[in-house]
């Protein structure tokens, strides 16, 4: 659309691209800001497309350091980090709602027009920085591979050939913040030239850990850039760039986790709320397979188990149904020690988060004037990105008194007191997980490849139970683009391209790590091999993994555009663009999955790992090999999921703008997004998902006007538009896993920017936003908060084998004893209660059971006799349902994630003469409205809507050599949350929330030489 609320007002007294004449410290019109959002250099108001431009001077001004500040001025537009080791921009609601790996970028992520893939420019701090383009809308025709959402383009500095120039900057501020900049610029002869930049930050954390009185989410990190322009004659230029960012620290994925606790354990965390609590450990994967009926059911000695289901003291399993029976008492969660504290920079963790990534950037390009009003543009990029992350994934402490009876049990046994036969099965388990005996220090596996952990001699050990995650992925990427744009004096003009990429992870991995995990394979696997006569085993892997090990996405497009000039006032466009995207990847999911000898130092080679099946939809073959990476030589089923896809697909534009004046511009737009698809990763325990999830498209139509008035002194832009989505991709949890479908919506919005700048000193700058998001057809999805989809009939299963849950629920609605009657007599032969209420509050109508979801539906499937008379079902199924994957709820009118309702923003800044300096004072303002944070909408997933003020005085010195800057960022340090994550059934139901940054201030002095 228009200049940037805020933004200009910066530009307006440094314009971009003036510094190279002596005319740069004289203020111009706002009208004269350049942009490439068609891929030539435009002014600004003469472009028919919603944009935003930032200067470097304007940045400064505006306090935007870093990407999450960029958020803050623009309409329509948030940025949130996610829940692994992404972040994702929402522009006019359209974000990063795809999650996975073979997911594409809503927004497109540019450096000097350059497409960037899984970029850390979200990590770094913004330096000599030459522009920052924001287009918003679909931008199917110009841009990379496509961005339904929109583009954002960084712009570097580039030599200058006329001039040597330095710049140092160098800040102070609270947390002990010291950053540093630097640039120097030397022209080399006539026709060449050399830049150089760098940058350099190091502060305290702001999270404060009340375990160890420690500070996290600090911030360690460098970067620096190399540029060289070549101008061998006038109609030649070359450019060549590499930059580099390393960072090393405790930065925190997670700012903090949220629950209502269920006091039942069967979910967790209920729906009602989002409080300080802990989740109730009896729900997750560890605690329903290591407790006392699960072991009991299984036939093993109960006093091997870590906890028990209902509670310390719950001794009678098969009671009637209600919450008293239930454990609203002792679990790990649930102690003095595990407290959450009530304050989002505050936690209490015994695991201190590690975070490192760094990034390779290298960029050639070449712009040549072809003669007859052609002009050619080449232009290469490379990429190379890795990115690790560990932290708690529980922000927690767990209570290892719960675990003594547990521990002393298998000392004894490891001990040969209970029979020599079992030394040689749980010697080797204690001596990994208990090395100095049940009261010392207790040993975790760390998340690494081999798939053996703490067995394999891989281990973290502490006083207190560890469980956290890691993060990483190594990838790899380069693109080619080429051009050839006319620049004719007719009517006609036109713009033809084609870019090719290819990109390849070779690692991206997601692992949790748990004691009680490792407990459990260890015991399990320890009796199961002893019961068949192998060789002392556990259960591998003892991580949780979800891995990539393989992808490779190859694009390519064909594009181009025709202008027709029908007079002076009226402009036509018209785009299009050929698109054809592959994907192959390779991947798997395991934990528990297969027997492995306790001396394997590859869990992925046991020998008796033949019938894990990765891939369940391919039959295993007796007789025939795994393939791709194939456990062990022994015949079996796939040791990875294998797929491939393709896409190939038509996208355009048109706009029609008219010159009303010079000043006064209307224009008319459609266009035609496109996202490609892709796969979802295999999961475990199987649930029916999609195997694929299709191609995204949106109709945008789009009407603006852009406006200059009061003979420059004041723009007044403003946009309005429609976009029709069909098969939007949408991300939700399911089995530990992120899988996605597609859902149309629809969109509508508008968007005003104004700056009035009534003498040279004064600068004022107004924004505001309205967005109406919706889903826009019947699409029945099971919440996975309430998998019991709201009916009061219906009961919620927390499955004891593998920390699911599934749903009961009459075939005819409305029989709510009816189901609780049947719960309770399976469960009663399992030594399992029936159904609980989750108490008033909780959000959740149904009642709740521990169970097996599979042994509910084979009872209505095949009754007892005793069932069938009780039920009255002389012949055929019972009267109920078991679903697996819950009970569905129509999203239809729901609103999409990452999109307020409405945003405003303001900003003043007066440049006051002092002698031959000037004093300027700044202050910004933003509103943010409410949003929320999850598909399923309502209270517990609202997103509050937040405030934040910015302010600044500034003093430059003569001729702007020097300046001296105090500012404060986040004047009333507001902890405003930006998004949430709804983590999986079998780790609780708890959010994941993110949040701005607190409150900051300090100085900054630099220099200009």
């Amino acid at each position: 659309m228009t200049l940037l609320a805020g933004v200009c007002a910066g530009a307006i007294a440094f314009p971009a691209f003036a510094q190279d004449t002596a005319a740069a410290e004289e203020p111009v019109a706002t009208t004269d800001i350049v942009v490439t959002a068609q891929r030539s250099s435009q002014r600004l108001q003469d472009v028919p497309i919603a944009v935003s431009a930032f200067s470097s001077e304007a940045l400064d001004k505006q306090q935007i350091k870093n990407t999450s500040d960029l958020q803050l001025s623009l309409p329509n537009v948030t940025f949130t980090k996610g829940n692994f080791t992404g972040s994702s921009f929402t522009i006019r609601g359209i974000g990063d709602l795809c999650v996975g790996v073979t997911c594409d970028s809503a927004t497109a992520i540019h450096m000097n027009n350059a497409p960037l893939a899984g970029t850390r420019l979200f990590e770094s701090e913004f330096y000599d920085m030459g522009q920052i383009e924001v287009l918003r809308g679909p931008q199917g025709t110009l841009y990379g591979r496509n961005a339904t959402s929109g583009v954002i383009n960084f712009k570097t500095q580039t030599p200058k050939l006329t001039s040597t120039e330095a710049s140092v900057e160098a800040e102070y501020g609270n947390y002990n913040s010291i950053k540093g900049k630097m640039m120097v610029n030397l022209p080399l002869g006539d026709v060449a030239a050399i830049r150089v930049a760098g940058f350099y930050l190091n502060r305290g954390g702001y999270t404060t850990n009340i375990f160890d009185n420690t500070k996290l989410d600090d911030r360690d990190m460098w970067g620096g850039r190399v540029s060289l322009r070549v101008e061998p004659d006038t109609g030649t230029t070359m450019d060549f760039m590499v930059q580099y960012f390393h960072e090393k620290d405790n930065r925190m994925r997670i700012q903090k986790q949220m629950c209502d606790r269920d006091p039942t354990g069967v979910l967790g965390c209920l729906a009602g709320s989002r409080e300080f609590e802990m989740t109730n450990a009896n729900t997750s994967f560890v605690g329903v397979l290591t407790s006392k009926q699960f072991f009991a059911i299984n036939g093993l000695p109960t006093s091997f188990a870590l906890g028990d289901l209902y509670g310390v003291g719950a001794t009678n399993w098969t009671s009637s149904s209600s919450l008293a029976n239930y454990g609203n008492t002792i679990d790990p969660y649930n102690w003095a020690g595990a407290t959450n504290p009530a304050d989002y920079r505050t936690v209490n963790t015994d695991f201190t988060p590690t975070y490192y990534t760094r990034e390779w950037i290298a960029q050639a390009g070449l712009d040549q004037d072809l003669g007859g009003g052609l002009n050619l543009s080449l232009q290469g990029n490379y990429q190379n990105v890795v990115i690790e992350s560990q932290q708690d994934y529980n922000l927690s402490v767990q209570n290892r008194a719960n675990y003594a009876p547990a521990l002393n049990t298998l000392a004894f046994f490891a001990a040969g007191n209970a029979g020599a036969v079992f030394v040689p099965y749980f010697a080797p388990l204690a001596a990994a997980l208990i090395p100095n005996g049940p009261n010392g220090t207790l040993c975790t596996s760390l998340p690494e490849e081999t798939g053996t952990g703490v067995f394999g001699g891989h281990r973290l050990c502490s006083t207190t139970p560890q469980d956290f995650d890691r993060s990483n992925s190594y990838t790899s990427n380069w693109s080619a683009e080429a051009i050839i744009s006319s620049k004719w004096d007719g009517k006609f003009n036109i713009l033809l391209g084609g870019i090719y990429s290819k990109f390849h992870l070779t690692e991206n991995s997601y692992y949790v790590d748990a004691f009680g995990i490792d407990y459990f394979v260890g015991v399990f696997g320890s009796f199961t091999s002893l019961s068949t006569g192998r060789p002392p085993s556990y259960l591998g892997t003892p991580t949780f993994r979800n891995n990539s090990d393989d992808l490779r996405v190859n694009s390519q497009g064909l594009f181009g555009e025709a202008y027709y000039d029908f007079n002076d006032s009226v402009k036509l466009t018209l785009g299009v663009r050929y698109n054809h995207d592959e994907k192959f990847i390779t991947a798997r999911s395991t934990l528990a999955s297969f027997i492995t000898p306790y001396t394997a130092t590859n869990a992925y080679q046991s020998p008796y790992a033949a019938g894990f099946d990765a891939d369940p939809a391919t039959a295993c073959s007796p007789s025939g090999s795994n393939v791709a990476g194939a456990i062990g030589s022994v015949p079996g089923c796939e040791a990875y999921q294998i797929r491939s896809v393709s896409f190939s697909e038509m996208t355009g534009r048109a706009v029609l703008n008219f010159d009303l004046s010079p000043d006064n511009m209307v224009y008319l737009s459609y266009s035609r997004g496109y996202k490609s698809g892709g796969i979802n990763p295999p999961l475990q325990p199987i649930f029916t998902v999609p195997e694929t999830f299709d191609p995204e498209f949106v109709n945008a139509f789009e009407v603006g006007s852009k406006n200059t008035l009061m003979n420059g002194k004041m723009t007044f832009n403003v946009t309005a538009f429609y976009y029709n989505y069909k098969d939007l991709q949408l991300s939700r949890i399911v089995a530990r896993t992120s899988v996605n479908d597609n859902v149309s919506a629809t969109i509508y919005g508008l968007e005003i920017e104004s700056v009035i700048r009534p003498t040279p000193e004064l600068s004022m700058n107004f924004g505001a936003s309205y967005l109406h998001t919706e889903v826009s057809e019947d699409k029945l999805l099971a919440n996975p908060r309430d998998f019991g989809g709201g009916r009061a009939d219906a009961v919620i299963i927390k499955d004891i084998t593998n920390g699911a849950n599934c749903a009961v629920a009459p075939t005819t609605a409305g029989n709510a004893s009816g189901t609780q009657q049947f719960v309770t007599l399976v469960n009663g032969g399992l030594g399992l209660l029936g159904p609980a209420g989750f108490g008033a509050g909780s959000g959740i109508a149904s009642t709740g059971a521990f169970g097996i979801c599979n042994v509910l539906a084979g009872a209505i499937a095949a009754p007892s006799a005793g069932l069938r008379g009780i039920f009255a079902t002389p012949t055929g199924p019972l009267p109920f349902t078991v679903y697996s994957a819950g009970i569905a709820s129509n999203i239809k009118g729901n609103k999409l994630p990452g999109a307020p309702d409405y945003k405003f923003s303001a900003g003043i800044q007066y440049a006051a003469p002092v002698g031959e300096m000037t004093l300027t004072p700044r202050v910004d303002f933003v509103y943010t409205g409410k949003s929320t944070g999850n598909i399923f909408n309502g209270a517990i997933n609202e997103v509050p809507s937040f405030s934040q003020v910015n302010a600044q005085l500034q003093l430059d010195g003569p001729n702007r050599k020097w300046f001296l800057r105090g500012w404060i960022q986040n004047l009333t340090d507001n902890d405003a949350i930006t998004g949430l994550y709804v983590t999986d059934q079998s780790s609780g139901n708890y959010t994941n929330v993110f949040t701005l940054e607190p409150r900051r201030y300090g100085i900054t002095a630099g220099m200009k030489f």
